[in-house]
């Protein structure tokens, strides 16, 4: 968005230039399961001030202790965990990019995530964005994706800390379901790639007593920290045995601890105040169902969009069981800008997530990393962006000082 680096980007791109890209980015990472858009968000200064000042405040909201109290309570019975953290140690802000009536863009917060994102593949991705685009005219100079003064080196230390801890790599392990089939397969290769940390099925490790194992090369190997991965929503759908129930006490260390992917969720989101979150109401809290044509209907914990109705009538909440009515939340729309000028000559929808990590020994999170989502459908999740092209996953980058 950047008026300079986008003129000099659109200018110059070509077929050429984007195959040259994702054919270097599958070639580091393997097949992606979600499309590549065709080109690097350019955040500028002024946005990206607000971002960082927006996604800072919520962060201290989230963990305002009365605020807390208030969002444990999303954490069901049956998958609370014993050992909670006083702080998640990966924290997913979401903001959509909008415009003021005076014409400026303004972030305004879609959701929010206690739990890890795209960290690996977001450093490949920028670095082979980085090298593609410094081939162009204009536009050869070092970039960057990083906030809070850090380089790409001190990221990765950043980073490899939230993830290890101090355990050596082969006694941690990034647990998901069924990885090699998980769409975010790219970020699991990444993940070894930059920090030695194997993608690793639930249902295949062992257990005895309090210690989990797993089988590398035919020999039992303790697993001491969990880089959680495990979206309960498809856990439940799939209805997995799991060698452990999550609510024994187990010699695990957990970053994140499962809870926060309760806590800190669209569960948060009426529990906050700031410009730049738009009211959200709990359906079990309606006094009355307003005129719905402002509002999305979301549920609380579920991934991609899945389950949103951008479009809710009257009917669609009263339809909704009196049990489930607390997972469920009107927020009002957001009116995202065509705010990236494609090459072709359309507007393109932005998303930029505000990416924090805290690892073991620090109180407060960090800031330090984005990913973007570019759309031209009516949400910004996959399913709604078929046949579209500049949709897809990207990221926000700028000179390096």
């Amino acid at each position: 968005m950047d008026s300079q680096f986008r003129a000099a980007f659109n200018a110059a791109f070509s077929q050429t230039v984007y195959d040259r890209y994702q054919n270097e980015l599958i070639r580091r990472l393997g097949p992606f399961g979600f499309r590549l858009a065709e080109s690097p968000v350019f955040l500028p200064a002024e946005l990206r001030g607000k971002l960082e000042t927006a996604a800072r405040e919520v962060c201290d909201q989230l963990q305002d202790p009365a605020r807390l109290e208030k969002m444990k309570k999303a954490i069901p019975a049956q998958w609370n965990t014993p050992g909670m953290d006083a702080c998640a140690t990966f924290i997913q802000v979401d903001f959509a990019v909008t415009r003021t009536p005076a014409g400026t863009f303004e972030p305004k917060l879609i959701e929010l995530q206690g739990f890890p994102s795209l960290t690996a593949m977001q450093v490949v991705q920028r670095d082979v964005w980085a090298e593609t685009i410094q081939q162009l005219p204009g536009l050869d100079r070092e970039w960057t994706c990083w906030f809070s003064g850090l380089t790409r080196e001190r990221f990765l230390e950043l980073a490899k800390k939230t993830i290890l801890g101090d355990q050596k790599p082969e006694h941690v392990i990034l647990m998901d379901i069924d990885p090699p089939n998980q769409k975010t397969l790219p970020d699991f290769v990444a993940t070894k790639q930059l920090f030695g940390v194997d993608a690793v099925c639930p249902t295949t490790l062992e257990r005895e007593g309090r210690q989990l194992y797993r089988r590398v090369d035919g020999k039992r190997v303790p697993v001491r920290r969990i880089y959680n991965r495990v979206v309960f929503d498809e856990l439940v759908k799939k209805k997995l045995t799991l060698p452990f129930d999550y609510r024994e006490e187990l010699d695990i260390e957990w970053t994140p601890h499962p809870n926060w992917f309760w806590a800190w969720s669209k569960y948060s989101l009426p529990f906050l105040s700031h410009p730049a979150v738009p009211k959200a109401t709990l359906v079990s809290d309606l006094k009355a169902i307003p005129d719905t044509s402002g509002y999305v209907l979301k549920p609380l914990f579920s991934f991609a969009g899945a389950g949103v109705n951008v479009n809710p009538t009257k009917a669609d909440v009263e339809a909704i069981p009196d049990a489930e009515k607390p997972f469920w939340c009107l927020q009002e729309k957001i009116a995202y800008d065509p705010a990236l000028a494609a090459a072709d000559g359309g507007g393109v929808k932005v998303e930029v997530r505000m990416m924090f990590f805290r690892p073991p020994g620090e109180a407060r999170p960090m800031l330090a990393q984005n990913l973007c989502r570019l759309a031209r459908g009516e949400m910004l999740g996959v399913d709604f962006n078929k046949n579209f092209t500049w949709v897809g996953s990207s990221v926000g980058i700028w000179p390096k000082s």
